[in-house]
Protein backbone atom coordinates (compact mmCIF):
# COMPACT_ATOMS: atom_id res chain seq x y z
CA UNK A 1 0.00 0.00 0.00
CA UNK A 2 1.47 3.33 -0.79
CA UNK A 3 1.34 6.42 1.50
CA UNK A 4 -0.03 9.92 0.19
CA UNK A 5 2.55 11.84 -1.02
CA UNK A 6 2.35 15.83 0.75
CA UNK A 7 2.37 18.66 -1.50
CA UNK A 8 5.62 20.17 -2.28
CA UNK A 9 7.07 23.85 -3.09
CA UNK A 10 9.41 22.36 -6.11
CA UNK A 11 5.67 22.27 -7.92
CA UNK A 12 5.97 25.83 -7.39
CA UNK A 13 8.90 26.54 -9.37
CA UNK A 14 7.92 24.02 -11.78
CA UNK A 15 4.50 26.16 -12.43
CA UNK A 16 6.41 29.38 -12.10
CA UNK A 17 7.72 29.24 -16.32
CA UNK A 18 6.40 32.35 -16.72
CA UNK A 19 8.36 34.08 -14.14
CA UNK A 20 12.03 32.52 -14.29
CA UNK A 21 13.36 34.89 -11.44
CA UNK A 22 10.06 33.47 -9.20
CA UNK A 23 11.36 29.59 -10.29
CA UNK A 24 14.95 30.86 -8.95
CA UNK A 25 13.72 32.03 -5.76
CA UNK A 26 11.11 29.15 -5.32
CA UNK A 27 14.28 26.65 -6.03
CA UNK A 28 16.68 28.64 -3.44
CA UNK A 29 15.17 29.67 -0.68
CA UNK A 30 12.07 26.80 -0.80
CA UNK A 31 13.60 24.38 2.14
CA UNK A 32 14.14 27.64 4.57
CA UNK A 33 10.50 29.00 4.00
CA UNK A 34 9.11 25.68 4.18
CA UNK A 35 10.95 25.52 7.44
CA UNK A 36 8.81 28.28 8.72
CA UNK A 37 5.86 26.73 7.51
CA UNK A 38 6.50 23.55 9.60
CA UNK A 39 7.00 26.29 12.92
CA UNK A 40 2.88 27.29 12.03
CA UNK A 41 1.77 24.05 11.58
CA UNK A 42 1.53 20.45 13.37
CA UNK A 43 1.50 18.18 10.23
CA UNK A 44 4.43 18.48 8.02
CA UNK A 45 1.62 18.02 4.72
CA UNK A 46 -0.20 21.16 6.23
CA UNK A 47 3.31 23.14 6.32
CA UNK A 48 3.83 22.18 2.44
CA UNK A 49 0.20 22.94 1.54
CA UNK A 50 0.69 26.23 3.67
CA UNK A 51 3.59 27.08 1.46
CA UNK A 52 2.08 26.21 -1.44
CA UNK A 53 -0.50 29.02 -0.78
CA UNK A 54 2.09 31.63 0.00
CA UNK A 55 4.31 31.21 -2.58
CA UNK A 56 0.88 31.04 -4.80
CA UNK A 57 -0.23 34.59 -3.42
CA UNK A 58 3.60 35.58 -3.95
CA UNK A 59 3.33 34.47 -8.09
CA UNK A 60 0.07 36.48 -7.98
CA UNK A 61 2.06 39.75 -6.60
CA UNK A 62 5.16 39.21 -8.40
CA UNK A 63 4.98 41.94 -10.50
CA UNK A 64 3.74 44.44 -7.97
CA UNK A 65 6.60 43.50 -5.61
CA UNK A 66 9.11 46.12 -5.52
CA UNK A 67 12.22 45.17 -3.16
CA UNK A 68 12.62 41.72 -4.66
CA UNK A 69 15.41 41.50 -1.77
CA UNK A 70 12.55 41.60 0.81
CA UNK A 71 10.77 38.18 -0.66
CA UNK A 72 11.34 36.24 2.17
CA UNK A 73 9.70 38.56 4.81
CA UNK A 74 6.74 38.90 2.17
CA UNK A 75 6.28 34.88 1.76
CA UNK A 76 6.96 34.94 5.62
CA UNK A 77 4.27 37.46 6.11
CA UNK A 78 1.86 35.45 3.74
CA UNK A 79 2.26 32.26 5.80
CA UNK A 80 1.54 33.91 8.64
CA UNK A 81 -1.58 35.75 7.60
CA UNK A 82 -2.86 32.35 5.56
CA UNK A 83 -2.01 30.26 9.03
CA UNK A 84 -4.31 32.72 10.39
CA UNK A 85 -7.08 32.67 8.12
CA UNK A 86 -6.72 28.52 8.35
CA UNK A 87 -7.31 29.19 12.09
CA UNK A 88 -10.19 31.58 12.00
CA UNK A 89 -12.09 29.36 9.46
CA UNK A 90 -11.40 26.04 11.36
CA UNK A 91 -14.28 23.51 11.62
CA UNK A 92 -16.33 23.80 14.79
CA UNK A 93 -17.37 19.90 15.98
CA UNK A 94 -20.26 21.11 17.71
CA UNK A 95 -23.52 19.52 16.50
CA UNK A 96 -27.14 20.64 17.14
CA UNK A 97 -29.55 18.54 18.37
CA UNK A 98 -33.42 18.35 19.50
CA UNK A 99 -32.45 17.20 23.66
CA UNK A 100 -28.85 17.93 25.31
CA UNK A 101 -27.08 14.88 26.26
CA UNK A 102 -27.36 14.48 30.04
CA UNK A 103 -25.39 12.11 31.79
CA UNK A 104 -27.93 10.14 33.60
CA UNK A 105 -28.30 11.32 37.16
CA UNK A 106 -26.49 8.74 39.91
CA UNK A 107 -29.05 8.40 42.81
CA UNK A 108 -28.54 10.15 45.61
CA UNK A 109 -27.01 8.05 48.28
CA UNK A 110 -30.18 6.39 50.82
CA UNK A 111 -29.69 9.20 53.95
CA UNK A 112 -30.29 5.50 56.26
CA UNK A 113 -27.94 3.77 54.82
CA UNK A 114 -25.01 6.05 55.33
CA UNK A 115 -25.92 6.29 58.96
CA UNK A 116 -25.75 2.69 59.47
CA UNK A 117 -22.35 2.78 57.58
CA UNK A 118 -21.64 5.95 60.35
CA UNK A 119 -22.69 3.90 62.93
CA UNK A 120 -20.85 0.49 61.80
CA UNK A 121 -17.66 2.64 61.66
CA UNK A 122 -17.73 4.21 64.75
CA UNK A 123 -18.70 0.85 66.72
CA UNK A 124 -15.23 -0.48 64.79
CA UNK A 125 -13.03 2.68 65.90
CA UNK A 126 -14.52 2.26 69.37
CA UNK A 127 -13.14 -1.76 69.27
CA UNK A 128 -9.30 0.08 68.80
CA UNK A 129 -7.51 0.43 71.60
CA UNK A 130 -7.19 3.78 73.46
CA UNK A 131 -4.16 5.08 71.59
CA UNK A 132 -4.89 3.91 68.43
CA UNK A 133 -8.47 5.46 68.99
CA UNK A 134 -7.04 8.80 69.92
CA UNK A 135 -4.59 8.63 66.71
CA UNK A 136 -7.46 7.53 63.98
CA UNK A 137 -10.36 9.82 65.89
CA UNK A 138 -7.51 13.15 65.48
CA UNK A 139 -5.91 12.41 61.94
CA UNK A 140 -9.33 11.21 60.37
CA UNK A 141 -12.44 12.83 62.07
CA UNK A 142 -11.07 16.04 63.36
CA UNK A 143 -8.54 16.16 60.26
CA UNK A 144 -5.07 17.31 61.85
CA UNK A 145 -2.36 15.98 60.06
CA UNK A 146 0.47 13.26 60.84
CA UNK A 147 2.41 16.17 62.66
CA UNK A 148 -0.48 18.27 64.16
CA UNK A 149 -1.76 14.57 65.73
CA UNK A 150 2.00 14.00 66.91
CA UNK A 151 1.99 17.15 68.67
CA UNK A 152 -0.88 16.97 70.46
CA UNK A 153 -0.16 13.69 71.71
CA UNK A 154 2.91 14.22 72.63
CA UNK A 155 4.43 11.43 70.44
CA UNK A 156 6.71 11.48 67.29
CA UNK A 157 5.20 11.53 63.59
CA UNK A 158 6.59 7.90 63.15
CA UNK A 159 4.43 6.62 66.34
CA UNK A 160 1.34 8.39 64.38
CA UNK A 161 2.01 6.86 61.11
CA UNK A 162 2.66 3.43 62.30
CA UNK A 163 -0.26 3.27 65.10
CA UNK A 164 -2.76 4.85 62.96
CA UNK A 165 -2.10 2.00 59.64
CA UNK A 166 -2.32 -0.75 61.76
CA UNK A 167 -5.59 0.60 63.44
CA UNK A 168 -6.44 1.18 59.82
CA UNK A 169 -5.32 -2.73 59.14
CA UNK A 170 -7.86 -3.62 61.90
CA UNK A 171 -10.52 -1.65 60.79
CA UNK A 172 -10.40 -3.80 57.63
CA UNK A 173 -10.62 -6.72 59.02
CA UNK A 174 -13.45 -5.76 61.31
CA UNK A 175 -16.22 -8.45 60.15
CA UNK A 176 -19.39 -5.81 61.07
CA UNK A 177 -17.66 -3.78 57.89
CA UNK A 178 -17.00 -6.57 55.75
CA UNK A 179 -20.37 -5.90 54.01
CA UNK A 180 -19.77 -2.47 53.18
CA UNK A 181 -16.64 -3.40 51.20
Amino acid sequence: MTTPVCTSASKAATHASAYPSFATYVRARGPVLLRTARSLTANPCDAEDLLQTALTKTYIAWERIEDHRALDGYVRRALLNTRTSQWRKRKVDEFACDELPEPEAVPAPDPAEQQVLRDAMWRAVMKLPDRQRAMVVLRYYEDLSEAQTAEVLEVSVGTVKSAVSRALGKLREDPELTPVR
